[in-house]
């Protein structure tokens, strides 16, 4: 019997009563395993619903009830790791090691979200003018909501709910359709840790969720991950309708590597950061470019290496990459491998005729290897979100980095080297949001904001680190002159107080 994986909404499992489901596969056998309920825009309004009453109280609650239940969260997330991950596997098909790896960065933001407190300390100015004090403080929003895309179907939902409800918000969650079940997992275990009914929500659904949200007058600010066209429109329609956005885009993230650096280790790195998880993450490495003589050198030691990549079910141990979510997706990736050398690339490996024994049916592509790709193939110009890896040649470190800058997108880069003079330069000139030196995928810990620049953010404002707490929270400044007992009456000043 197929599973149904319906909404959670005021703290509890409501059905979906849209009628409407959509299909979620095991992208290693094809098979659809589950229907997910779609909702319909009465179902969003029952979720905001719930979170705008919950935040009646949960907004002002003390500091020492959210963490503390935030901490047993972090208890019950941390034990139950290995059924989470199974989830992600099952629907989204990465390696279960890749799934755990999913979860403990998840668990990094439960930690930040969990000392909240220090972020949230204000500021005081004792006798700006005469008995005058000045403090600064932040309060919460009210509604937020977060649309999270399926390529980590847990760790994304918690780089925005931890600390939207450890700072006092009530949260609604628009999950991916392909890979729900995390999210109701995670709500599952909020409700267990103690978290009041409403203060986390999750619907299940497509465009007309989305939208619903956008428009919402209850909510008061979104947060998106997903691909730079989605990206752009949540942030134009949810700015049009007042809201605070901070909605993060796509990526094609360069490594630059010099003549000096380590052949081995850049091989290394730019095999595990362009085909970890099949591709599909927005901080892949799917750009390496070569400077000077040794790319030849280079594109043979990073082939050597692909070569050996065990690819198979995630669930199988043995496993290093596992199918693509889609086969849809699975043949857009397909696409541009087949057509690049009519764009006057080189086809040093070509993945798209893999398949795996026993599960023929799955959404299965091997790894693609394109070296002298010109800037003018597809291959390089979009984002293709699969286990796809362009070598570009130049003949030095300026043309690297004007290659590099000229990229519309601008979300995370690296640079390989020796040279400390060189890897200075690369993380002050090039125009990016995050910088790798000798490190492949920068994603930053979660005490540091996460976040590009140009076509890889819409918005403002990073997400998590502490960008994440302004996000959730906005600003007041109170101005405050108490009288002395031993004073009579002032009478009437209409200028501004005196400060001396």
């Amino acid at each position: 019997m197929t599973k149904i994986v319906n909404h959670w909404i005021g703290g509890k499992s409501v059905d979906g009563a849209s009628g409407t489901f959509g299909p979620v596969t095991d992208p290693a056998t094809g098979a659809v395993t589950t229907n997910v309920a779609f909702a319909s825009v009465e179902e969003v309004d029952a979720a905001v619903a719930a979170a705008k009453d919950a935040f009646v109280s949960w907004g002002q609650s003390s500091l020492a009830r959210r963490t503390e239940i935030l901490f047993r969260f972090r208890a019950l997330l941390d034990a139950n790791r290995d059924a989470i991950a199974e989830l992600i596997t099952a629907e989204h098909g990465k390696v279960h090691s890749d799934a755990l790896g999913e979860v403990a960065r998840g668990l990094e933001i439960v930690d930040l979200a969990c000392g909240i407190n220090v972020q949230l300390k204000g500021e005081l100015s004792t006798q700006v003018a005469s008995r005058v004090d000045v403090s600064s403080i932040r309060q919460p929003l009210g509604v937020v909501a977060g649309i999270t895309p399926f390529n980590f179907p847990a760790m994304v939902p918690m780089w925005m709910f931890p600390i939207a409800i450890a700072t006092g918000n009530t949260f609604v969650l628009k999950p991916s359709e392909k890979d729900p079940s995390a999210a109701v997992k995670i709500a599952e275990l909020l409700a267990e840790a103690g978290l009041p009914d409403g203060v986390f929500n999750v619907v299940h659904g497509d465009k007309v969720a989305v939208d619903r949200l956008l428009e919402h007058p209850d909510v008061k600010a979104v947060s998106f991950v997903g691909s730079t066209p989605i990206a752009r429109y949540i942030h134009t329609t949810a700015s049009a309708n007042g809201k605070r956005v901070q909605a993060l885009g796509g990526a094609k993230n360069h490594m630059l590597v010099l003549p000096d650096a380590d052949l081995d280790a850049a091989a290394d790195a730019a095999v595990s950061a362009a085909y970890g998880s099949a591709g599909e993450r927005c901080m892949a490495i799917s750009a390496v470019v070569a400077v000077g003589a040794i790319g030849d050198t280079l594109v043979e030691k990073i082939r050597e290496r692909a070569e050996k990549i065990k690819i198979g079910p995630g669930d199988d141990p043995a496993s290093e990459m596992g199918p693509l979510i889609t086969k849809v997706h699975r043949d857009k990736v397909a696409s541009y491998v087949t057509g690049a050398a009519a764009e006057g690339c080189e086809v040093v490996l070509d993945g798209t005729g893999h398949t795996v024994e026993g599960y023929e049916d799955g959404h299965w592509i091997g790894i693609s290897l394109l070296d002298k790709v010109p800037t003018t193939a597809k291959a390089y110009q979009d984002e293709i979100f699969g286990p796809v890896l362009c070598v570009l040649r130049v003949d030095t470190y300026d043309e690297g980095i004007a290659l590099i800058n000229a990229s519309p997108f601008g979300n995370g880069t690296a640079i390989f080297t020796r040279d400390g003079g060189a890897a200075r330069r690369f993380q002050l000139e090039v125009e990016a949001g995050m910088v790798g030196v000798n490190v492949p995928i920068p994603v930053p810990v979660g005490y540091h904001s996460f976040g590009g620049w140009k076509d890889s953010l819409f918005g403002d404002h990073h997400i998590y680190g502490n960008d994440g707490t302004h996000f959730y929270t906005r600003g007041k400044v109170v101005t405050t002159r108490w009288p002395d007992p031993a004073d009579g009456p002032t009478g009437v000043d209409l200028g501004f107080p005196r400060n001396h």
